[in-house]
């Protein structure tokens, strides 16, 4: 499996509607295994990973116009661009 782990920094005040939008889209994109957003006890920045069957399946969704849309629509909650870290999943368990 392959994926990615980043940070997601809210604007002030714009936490909850960023987590509110990623709510409103509950699909998996073709070759998706997972999408988990975590808001910290540390009430700090966002942490997502997304999780695809494999690389191939990870850039093509990269690569879809549509998620392009997307991320310009996520930017307008951040402060920043997210911190991306990308990389094959090694160990999987699943209880």
């Amino acid at each position: 499996m392959y994926g990615s782990i980043f940070s997601l920094k809210p604007k002030q005040g714009k936490k909850r509607d960023l987590i509110d939008y990623f709510k409103q889209d509950q699909s998996i994109p073709e070759g998706g295994v997972a999408w988990y957003v975590m808001n910290p006890d540390d009430e700090g920045d966002l942490i997502a990973i997304a999780i695809f069957k494999d690389k191939e399946s990870y850039r093509a969704n990269a690569e879809k116009p549509e998620q392009h849309k997307n991320f310009l629509e996520i930017m307008e909650f951040l402060e920043e661009e997210p911190t991306w870290n990308d990389g094959t999943f090694v160990i999987n368990r699943i209880v």
